[in-house]
């Protein structure tokens, strides 16, 4: 009698159960409630949480999803791919959005939601899940992610659901719900503001922050010293790239180094943190048509930028720079708004890579108080001719050819007036 009571119970889970889904899971408050809501709708779960250099106990949220009912949990350690396969490209790039945001969250979301349709598809799930809200940019980045290279996944967006979003009107509700189903809740109070953290940076936003006009509070900034507050002498680096990316990290006056690629932007994360450098406050423009205000710490990000753009202006021809410049400005969109693998943005990374070859050499600088300052450069590469360029030595130049030069530069300035000129006469 006991053995067929199971085995009908176990018919009716099987009749009653959606599939399996695939969480990309952080141990918070909210993909835990999604976790056992999820189960709740019959769905088997899969807890996936990816480490991008997050403080995180990995265990703990281990035990976590276990004992909220999932299924398998993974926990993937992708600091190192983050490195060469995210941050590096955004590197070559000197990829940025709107003049200011250095894309920490937009190039970390397609290298969490690789992993996790890799593992959907090697567990056989037809379905994978997220925490993101409904009015952010992450749901796009996840979702075309996923769809780009799993075509026949489902998507299960919690917070776009009427059932969920109307059950869970706030912080509140999730809290009642996390109690009655035996949810751990932090015992702490939460921070009055949504965090993000990986290796690229730390994100701020909503909550006390959604008002543009207040002021960060002091406490806000966990990956960045006040630059106030930062050492009185500064750390002197040099930076050795190759193709484009860092190869080599050496402290001038420790002696130190670091030349893999986890170590070198770590190592600059903490330089560029001990002196407060990479802090940014802005309010910036969302895929989905909405303007938001988000507060950033990108210290080792900051850096590279700045060394590279040095570099890259050092050893690159002038017109392939300019023509390279656009296709910056697209690529730093295409990953905004979640586009890494799409034909577009492949095809940019592509011509960005090319050109590369030839971004070579050592720049020398300084970190101190908030800012990067470059000191020197060398490259076997380089396009500076010291000679050609000497006021003191004339080189292989004869500077009569510039008469000509401006002359045939003049003519459609000159034509233009005198337009102008006649078009101004008056009848």
């Amino acid at each position: 009698m006991h053995s067929q009571l199971l085995r009908l119970l176990d018919e009716t889970a099987l009749i009653m159960s959606q599939g399996t889904v695939v969480l990309a899971y952080s141990g918070g408050l909210d993909t835990s409630c999604i976790l056992v809501w999820l189960k709740e709708q019959g769905y088997d779960v899969i807890a996936y949480l990816a480490n991008i250099g997050q403080e995180e106990d990995f265990d703990a949220a281990r035990k976590k999803a276990e004992s909220l009912g999932a299924k398998k949990v993974f926990i993937e350690d992708l600091r190192a791919e983050f490195v060469e396969d995210f941050i590096w490209p955004s590197v070559q790039a000197n990829a940025i959005y709107e003049d200011r945001y250095l894309l920490g969250t937009s190039i970390a979301r397609p290298c969490i939601a690789r992993r996790q349709v890799e593992i959907a598809r090697r567990e056989g799930a037809q379905f994978v899940s997220h925490g993101a809200t409904g009015k952010g940019n992450d749901q796009i980045r996840f979702e075309l992610t996923c769809y780009a290279l799993y075509p026949e996944v489902k998507i299960v967006a919690p917070w776009r659901i009427p059932d969920f979003y109307n059950r869970f009107r706030g912080r509140t509700d999730l809290m009642e719900y996390a109690e009655k189903h035996g949810i751990p809740v932090p015992v702490t109070p939460r921070a009055p503001w949504s965090m993000d953290a990986n290796l690229m940076h730390i994100s701020y936003e909503s909550g006390i922050l959604e008002n543009p006009k207040s002021h960060a509070p002091a406490d806000l900034y966990l990956m960045t010293k006040n630059p106030e507050d930062s050492p009185g002498t500064p750390d002197e680096l040099e930076i050795e790239f190759r193709n484009g990316v860092p190869v080599r990290v050496i402290n001038i006056k420790e002696s130190s180094s670091k030349d893999t690629a986890l170590d070198i932007f770590s190592y600059l994360n903490e330089v560029g943190g001990k002196h407060g450098v990479g802090r940014i406050d802005i309010v910036e423009n969302r895929f989905i048509g909405m303007k938001s205000r988000g507060i950033y710490e990108t210290p080792g990000g900051t850096i590279l930028r700045t060394a590279h753009l040095d570099i890259e202006t050092f050893t690159m021809d002038k017109e392939v720079r300019m023509i390279k410049q656009g296709l910056s400005l697209k690529f730093s969109e295409l990953i905004y708004n979640g586009f890494w693998y799409s034909p577009e943005c492949e095809f940019v990374r592509h011509c960005i890579a090319k050109s590369q070859e030839n971004i070579e050499g050592k720049v020398h600088l300084s970190v101190f108080k908030g800012q990067v300052y470059i000191l020197g450069r060398e490259s076997p590469k380089s396009l500076y001719n010291e000679e050609l360029v000497s006021m003191d030595v004339q080189g292989d130049y004869d500077p009569c050819d510039a008469s000509g030069f401006i002359r045939i530069n003049a003519v459609r300035l000159r034509e233009h007036h005198r337009l102008q000129g006649l078009s101004g006469t008056k009848q």
